[in-house]
């Protein structure tokens, strides 16, 4: 039915779309990546012509199937002229443009035209990015994103050096977890997307509509100063052709889900989109906590008889995933001004099937140990990820723009995971143990965005922003229910439920979190001339207020009085509108009431000024200094707005944050790169909250921790860069930072076998390393001609220090090598590409052992697990088509979380004891494009 409406809204829009040009679109900028204003587009053939605008863009339209040279000047710059452009027959063609600045402006001097060709222009255009930005940084372009066969953005980051990926989704750069990096959205910082964790899921941004993703590995000061691995910008696409639609339909299997047997649990209509009908809201009668606190245990149980008595998944078919995306864009006049748009819709699907192991071990004073628990876990999930993307820019006249740009997404999660296994310290000889966890959690992302750029004069340039963000996390009627039978007998499973209420069996838990973000900030920038070279002086102020409101109501189902028969019974009947009572203490039926606790609701504002100075000083031809400080100003209360509640946890700090980036020219080819700074980390609201949380996957609960303190980083970074020619590099650096008090995530194993997972400031942690890159064509030989071959590595050494921990071991989450390669086929007359990609890590920490208690736990490692991938693609329908085939995670590893007794990190598969184990299988997707 969803994809019947998108279809339908498709052809919807291909009929709305009625005529469409052939347009030469793309970006005019000098060698310090400026835009260029009013730089002139000449059509050599026709002496047709236009001029870019005060973002640098410009649109010619012309005729398909010619070849023609393009003439492209500005004041101050040299001359360029482009050779062989050729529009598409899809559409909007990109061509992205490149000057550079002239030595001296010298009376009666014929300076002659660089000349390039336009594929060399098109494909250097993010390496040309690379080299001239003002910090150390990696540059992804829309054709790597599109020539990648990662299924979304965040997989293709870790293609970058000194990136990888945690969890399928959670950035790690040099080594720190996605706690330390940060991320923006057209200029504007973007919150978390994840309700428990500091991190954004980049599967919300469609690729079709970015232009380019920077990672800065060293900061600036005119860019938020929140992070230390790196700062994530991601760039959408200017609209600046003529209308154009592209329609993309796909669908995929995993090897691991096709053809086997699948178990969910029947939900409300509105599953397929995502979102939550009302099937699994409370009942009407339920009004407040407070009020249902005050009911009478007959009363409450009467509420509890009312919900939905679902609680035995049902094996059917998993479906094959569905992929449709549709997204186009518009120019045209109105009262007189420009205006452009692009839009996006998307929708994607699909079941897969995730083969766990979870244990908890116990290590004896030898090093041997032997399984406390040993849980084999079978997790089913339907993944539903859709939304809707819209960017208007309306051009007042050549000097004043103003855009519109909106987000919204809605992703969500409906599993179910199977447990059969044993617990040792269960009874007398143990117990064995299945069950069920049912979970649903929907996820909606929303961002408003509103930019305005101007140019006051020719040298001082004005922009400014606005932004509202939204998110709303919910998870209702998630069900946990758990039977156990006595260890070496014939006796029947029954259901582990009790006069006591519990998480972990028998509950029914009902989530909701809201973020609302407000966002504000302006920028100024003067251009001056010293010494007859360029400076750039920038002063800017952003004020960003954020709201949070997290309400948890857990329920439990209880046993007052032992009754064997009942608790006999299977998940389907057992909880039976006819098997509750009244919830009397000498009642052996169920009764229904909440867990009680004040930690399970909590609020949180954050309010931060930030404000800067930066200066961008050409101080020679060949030597480039941008400096400056960056004030934050940042209020933080959490728990309660009450000063006695225990939960009121309040911080006001005020940090400094200077940096100094540095680029000596050795050659017009060749860069040296000096960067220092400070930089300031925060704890997320998550985990500074006393909430405690029982997970059923993890078997553990996870807990906040208010006595939190910021991390304070210093950084060092020194880069040599080769540009031999327009599409190759070859970098090499080293890089050092210092942490104080680096935050962690830890675990500790307390009686009856039960782990919490919690949070610590460490005293003091390093990392160095260093990381190279290189991208080299093949075009030596014939045969090699059409292939590009890249590759990056790190190399990172990292060491936490704490006198209370009496620790000294790697900084959890950093993995001490990162191992990248890529071989790129190219045969465009033919309309053949293909992509080849392998990436590695070494071991790192996943979570930190029980250190606290004297190292009773030791640290859980996550092992080297190597990813395979692969893409082939060919253009048909003359060039307005493309089939797209991608296989990736060919190699299907196992994921292993392990320990070691003694502390090593070294991953022996035979003998190491098993924390955790996932298994995913590879994913086979086909997808076929269409442009009008």
């Amino acid at each position: 039915m969803q994809i019947k409406m998108f279809v339908l809204m498709s052809v919807l829009a291909v009929l709305t779309f009625n005529s469409y040009g052939q347009v030469l679109s793309g970006k005019v900028s000098n060698n310090q990546n400026t835009p260029i204003e009013k730089a002139s587009i000449k059509v050599l053939e026709t002496n047709k012509g236009t001029a870019s605008n005060v973002d640098g863009y410009y649109s010619l339209s012309l005729k398909t199937n010619l070849k023609y040279e393009l003439e492209v000047s500005a004041i101050g710059y040299e001359t360029k002229i482009i050779s062989e452009v050729e529009v598409s027959t899809k559409g909007a063609t990109e061509l992205h443009i490149t000057l550079v600045e002239k030595l001296q402006e010298l009376d009666h001097v014929v300076v002659v035209a660089r000349k390039t060709t336009a594929k060399m222009e098109t494909v250097a255009s993010a390496i040309r990015f690379q080299k001239n930005t003002n910090t150390v940084a990696s540059v992804i372009s829309a054709e790597s994103i599109k020539r990648s066969p990662d299924k979304n953005t965040g997989e293709i980051l870790r293609r970058v050096p000194g990136t990888s990926l945690q969890d399928g989704k959670f950035i790690i750069i040099r080594g720190l977890a996605d706690r330390y990096n940060q991320a923006t959205l057209d200029g504007i910082l973007l919150t978390s997307t994840e309700p428990d964790r500091k991190a954004f899921s980049f599967d919300a941004i469609p690729a079709q509509i970015i232009d380019n993703i920077v990672v800065n590995k060293a900061f600036v000061p005119e860019y938020p100063g929140e992070w230390a691995g790196g700062l994530i910008q991601i760039n959408t696409k200017e609209v600046s052709s003529n209308k154009f639609l592209n329609i993309h339909l796909g669908t995929g299997i995993n090897s691991q889900t096709i053809g086997k047997g699948f178990y969910a649990v029947a939900g409300g209509k509105l599953d397929g989109l995502g979102m939550d009908d009302g099937t699994r809201s409370l009942p009407a009668g339920y009004q407040t906590k407070s009020k249902f606190d005050a009911l009478s245990f007959a009363e409450k149980t009467a509420i509890g008889k009312q919900l939905p008595n679902v609680w035995q998944p049902q094996l059917t078919n998993p479906s094959i995933n569905k992929n449709f995306q549709l997204d186009g864009g518009f120019k045209t006049l109105v009262a007189g001004k420009k205006v452009s748009a692009v839009f996006n819709l998307m929708y994607k699907s699909g079941d897969k099937y995730t083969k766990m192991l979870n244990r908890q071990n116990n290590f004896n004073e030898d090093q041997s140990f032997y399984a406390l628990q040993n849980y084999d876990d079978n997790r089913y999930t339907t993944d539903v990820n859709w939304g809707a993307l819209g960017n208007v820019s309306i051009q007042l006249n050549n000097r004043n723009k103003i855009s519109l740009k909106s987000i919204v997404n809605i992703n969500s999660t409906n599993y179910v995971v199977n447990r059969n296994g044993y617990d040792l310290e269960r009874g007398v000889g143990g117990e064995n143990v299945k069950g069920h966890e049912i979970v649903f959690k929907q996820n909606t992302f929303f961002t408003n965005q509103i930019i305005g750029n101007h140019s006051i004069t020719q040298n001082l340039h004005l922009k400014w922003r606005g932004a509202f963000n939204i998110l709303d996390a919910y998870s209702p009627d998630q069900r946990r229910i758990l039977y156990t039978q006595d260890k070496g007998t014939a006796q029947p499973y029954k259901l582990l439920i009790g006069s006591t209420l519990s998480q972990q069996s028998g509950s029914r838990i009902f989530q909701s979190l809201n973020d609302y973000i407000y966002t504000a900030g302006s920028d100024i920038a003067q251009t001056y001339s010293w010494r007859g070279l360029k400076q750039i002086v920038a002063i800017g102020y952003s004020l960003q207020i954020k709201d949070r409101l997290y309400d948890g109501k857990f329920f439990a189902n209880y046993l007052n009085t032992d009754n064997a028969a009942l608790r006999a019974l299977t998940a389907d009947k057992i909880f039976a509108p006819e098997n509750f009572g009244d919830g009397a203490a000498n009642s052996n039926l169920f009764g229904f009431d909440a867990i009680k606790g004040n930690n399970f609701r909590y609020m949180a504002n954050t309010i931060l000024n930030a404000g800067y100075v930066q200066m961008d000083n050409q101080l020679s031809n060949d030597l480039r200094v941008v400096w400056g400080v960056r004030i934050e100003n940042y209020d933080q209360l959490i728990g309660s707005v009450k000063v006695n509640d225990p939960r009121h946890v309040r911080s006001k700090v005020l940090d400094f944050l200077p940096g100094l980036n540095a680029t000596y020219k050795l050659t017009n080819k060749t860069n040296i790169r000096f960067t220092a700074a400070q930089t300031v980390i925060r704890p997320e609201l998550r985990e500074l909250s006393k909430l405690n949380f029982y997970d059923f996957e993890l078997n553990a609960a996870i807990q906040g921790n208010p006595a939190l303190e910021r991390t304070k980083v210093s950084s060092v970074d020194l880069r040599y860069e080769v540009y031999p020619r327009a599409n190759e590099l070859f970098t090499v650096g080293v890089f050092y930072k210092y942490f104080n008090k680096p935050i962690e995530q830890l675990f500790y194993a307390a009686g009856g076998g039960a782990s919490t997972f919690t949070f610590q400031n460490a005293d003091k942690a390093s990392v160095y390393g260093i990381e190279t890159e290189f991208r080299k064509n093949l075009d030596f030989s014939d045969v090699l001609k059409n292939f590009t071959l890249q590759a990056n590595a790190a190399y990172i050494k990292s060491a936490v220090k704490s006198s209370s921990f009496k620790v000294d071991r790697p900084l959890q989450g950093q993995s001490p090598y990162l191992f990248n390669i890529g071989l790129l086929y190219d045969a465009a007359p033919k309309g053949w590409n293909a992509t080849l990609l392998y990436n590695v890590i070494g071991e790192r920490i996943y979570l930190v052992g029980d250190i606290v208690a004297g190292g009773g736990e030791p640290d859980i490692w996550e092992a080297s697990r190597p990813l395979l991938d692969f893409q082939i693609a060919k253009k048909i329908m003359k060039n307005k088509a493309e089939l797209k085939l991608n296989w990736s995670d060919i190699l299907d590893k196992t994921q292993y979380f392990y320990q070691n007794a003694d502390h090593k990190n070294a991953f022996n598969k035979n003998k190491d004891a098993y924390r955790f184990t996932r298994k995913m299988g590879s994913n086979v997707n086909i997808t076929f494009s269409y442009s009008i």
